[in-house]
């Protein structure tokens, strides 16, 4: 297994070597598998709520009607969809899709779960956001929060999973504390833990891959 000194290293590199951009650039953590046979069904689909929250927080989509969605919008979720509006957005393909890709999580109120799976689930599916099921009394602030600063890990039909861990304003430390929370997941889900991660890699949005120095190597 990789050593923490090394992924702090690979991540003070990443931020060093990329060139000043006009955007502020993510920070992504690359892992490679090993000895997993994905052919089989093997796959990983788990929210990751980083120790460190990110300068940009996740976006969130809250499908809801009544006191809920009023709560959701009152906490200042990015998106309240209600239950009318939700038909017809099923109705409509590419309102369906632009709605699934412009947001990182889906929340949604149990009693409307059902619809959810009948008009966008055969989208929300192949792409790994079905939305969590929130109960009408639910503490909608703080899911939200939680959520906020959360991010997908997902793998599915590769032996490689890239994330995000931050952006290159956060401290190395930060960003390492991230990772940890990343891997330790990850490892988790393994079939042999650590020992099915063939390597780990760092990169900014626009920077080139790092990859870990090797012992008696410059």
């Amino acid at each position: 297994m990789i050593a923490e000194s090394q992924i702090a290293q690979m991540i003070s590199d990443a931020k060093k070597s990329t060139k000043e951009r006009k955007f502020k650039q993510a920070v992504e953590m690359i892992m490679v598998f090993k000895d997993i046979d994905v052919k089989k069904g093997f796959a990983i689909n788990e929210t990751v709520q980083l120790p460190k929250k990110m300068n940009q927080p996740a976006s969130i989509c809250v499908i809801a009607s009544g006191d809920l969605g009023l709560k959701a919008k009152s906490a200042n979720a990015d998106k309240v969809v209600d239950g009318t509006q939700l038909a017809q957005v099923g109705a409509n393909k590419r309102e369906s899709r632009k709605l699934i890709n412009g947001y990182d999580f889906f929340l949604a109120d149990t009693q409307l779960m059902a619809n959810v799976g009948k008009t966008l689930g055969q989208f929300m599916g192949p792409r790994g956001k079905m939305p969590t099921p929130v109960p009408f009394n639910a503490p909608i602030d703080s899911i939200l929060d939680r959520f906020r600063s959360s991010i997908r890990v997902r793998l599915r039909n590769s032996l490689s999973v890239a994330c995000k861990i931050g952006d290159e304003t956060m401290s190395d430390e930060d960003l390492l504390a991230n990772a940890n929370a990343v891997i330790s997941t990850v490892e988790k889900k393994l079939p042999s833990g650590d020992k099915n991660i063939k390597k780990i890699m760092v990169k900014t949005t626009m920077g080139k891959i790092v990859r870990p120095v090797q012992a008696g190597t410059k």
